[in-house]
């Protein structure tokens, strides 16, 4: 199995290399050369296996033969072993037609910790085999960094620094990554948006001294290893009701793609999914693309969802590459556009061939409490603002007779105490290991969104780890 990036610049790598690069040379994302395939009977012997296995099963093709296989299902073995549901992502059944996958039940409450518990241990291994040293640059809109740092705190392989926008997540996801006080974990509040973070990340993965220097990589979803962790629960919870005899459509709150990008992936892999609906908050670039063929930059607007809040979707690049026959060169004239001029059209028939597969409907604030407050009193399910935008966008779509949809819970309602109490009446209490959260130490930077800046006090952060 060889990755090979989405612009067509870059060497063609084995798994290990894409998991330590993160973003290729060319500034694009690396993805598999060709779609590993599980036939209907494959997937019916998957029928009453574990999450665990089933993870192994999904995830070895990727591998390459990089890892042996008992290595690696030690990995994954030991990966979930602290999640607090035996069933790992437990299926709840919300009406006769909707189910809820959980995806929160990982120590930092959030669907990242499902891909980055296993990716943290996957850099050791790998790390540990090389005799080297990394330098993880993240940026967050509010959960990958937590999940990203929980992975990754203690590691004497590892340095991470993670980038969020200062007074744009909530103080619940800003205190999980702030109170935690590892020598090898840095946070650093940007003056701006998760866009502005975002962007500053590939910057500095685009300047390849600073980048070998420092020996850079990233665990946001632009690193392949996270999407193919992701992928997994996909075939977990359509195996659950019913795969490969069952068609599925999975209703998923979306901002940077990767989530449902992931969903997109196991269907090319041979899941009998039928549609995916891309749930967008008042940041609905997604969904105006899906509506009009056009995609088209707007300022960032706070919401209730702030993870969602993002206009430049990196994960759909690694759509459009398919699009565009997996030529590279075509891909990086047509984002290069998108830049400078902040609209493009990609032209009917592609657009029309993702009509096929998605879908994208966008829920207001009000919408979003009063879905809330909809949902609990109809089930006692009490949703956090991103889940229930997947709930909702599901809801709003009408399946045929026997199709099943599937609405991904990305987060624990204790996460937005504030918005869940405001729509609902009930205040979401802390799960028990992190019930004296605001009662932690915090520790963070605050830095403007400038290029140099960040590259000296990364620097200057190293140099003091390194000296003491």
């Amino acid at each position: 199995m060889k990755y090979i990036s989405t612009r067509s610049g870059a060497p063609d790598l084995a798994f290990d290399d894409v998991l330590l690069a993160g973003l290729a040379r060319d500034g694009g994302l690396y993805v598999p050369e060709s779609w590993p395939q599980f036939s209907a009977n494959d997937i019916r012997d998957m029928q009453g296996l574990s999450y665990q296995e089933i993870a192994i099963r999904i995830m070895l093709p990727f591998l390459g033969g990089t890892i042996p296989e008992a290595d690696f299902a030690e990995i994954v073995n030991d990966a979930y072993a602290q999640f607090d549901h035996p069933a790992i992502a437990p299926i709840k059944q919300l009406s006769d037609d909707m189910w809820l996958a959980e995806l929160f039940h990982g120590p930092t409450l959030a669907f990242k910790d499902y891909p980055l518990q296993v990716v943290g241990r996957l850099f050791d291994y790998v790390l540990k085999k090389r005799g080297e040293r990394v330098t993880i640059v993240g940026a967050t809109s509010g959960d990958t960094g937590s999940a990203a740092i929980e992975a990754c705190r203690d590691r004497e392989a590892i340095e991470i620094f993670i980038l969020h926008p200062k007074g744009r997540v909530s103080d619940v996801q800003r205190r999980q990554m702030t109170t935690v006080l590892s020598g090898n974990v840095h946070n650093i509040a940007l003056d701006g948006t998760f866009d502005d973070c975002q962007d500053m990340v590939k910057a500095m993965f685009g300047d390849e001294s600073f980048r070998d220097a420092h020996n850079l990589s990233a665990v946001n979803s632009i690193n392949w290893a996270r999407i193919m962790a992701q992928i997994v629960y996909y075939f977990w919870t359509a195996v659950e009701l019913g795969a490969p005899d069952q068609k599925f459509v999975y209703a998923v709150p979306t901002g940077n793609f990767g989530n449902v990008y992931a969903g997109y992936a196991a269907k090319q892999m041979g899941l009998p999914i039928e549609k995916f609906i891309v749930g967008s908050n008042e940041n609905d670039i997604l969904t105006r693309f899906f509506e009009t063929g056009t995609m088209s930059m707007k300022p960032v607007v706070p919401t209730l969802s702030p993870s969602m809040d993002i206009q430049i979707s990196s994960n759909f690049e690694r759509l459009l590459f398919d699009q565009y026959d997996r030529d590279g060169k075509a891909v990086a004239k047509a984002l290069e556009e998108f830049r400078e001029s902040q609209s493009i059209e990609f032209g009917q028939g592609r657009w029309r061939a993702m009509q096929q597969d998605f879908e994208g409907f966008r829920v207001s604030n009000d919408e979003t409490k009063a879905a809330i407050r909809s949902v609990y009193e109809a089930t006692g399910e009490l949703l956090d603002p991103h889940s229930v935008i997947g709930v909702i966008a599901g809801q709003q779509y009408e399946v045929a007779s026997g199709v099943r949809k599937i609405a991904l819970a990305t987060a624990h309602p204790a996460k937005f105490p504030a918005a869940v109490e405001e729509a609902s009446g009930v205040h979401p209490a802390l799960p028990s290991p992190l019930a004296d959260l605001f009662e932690r130490e915090e520790r963070f930077d605050e830095l403007p969104n400038n290029l140099d800046q960040m590259r000296d006090f990364i620097a200057g952060k190293l140099a003091e780890r390194k000296a003491a």
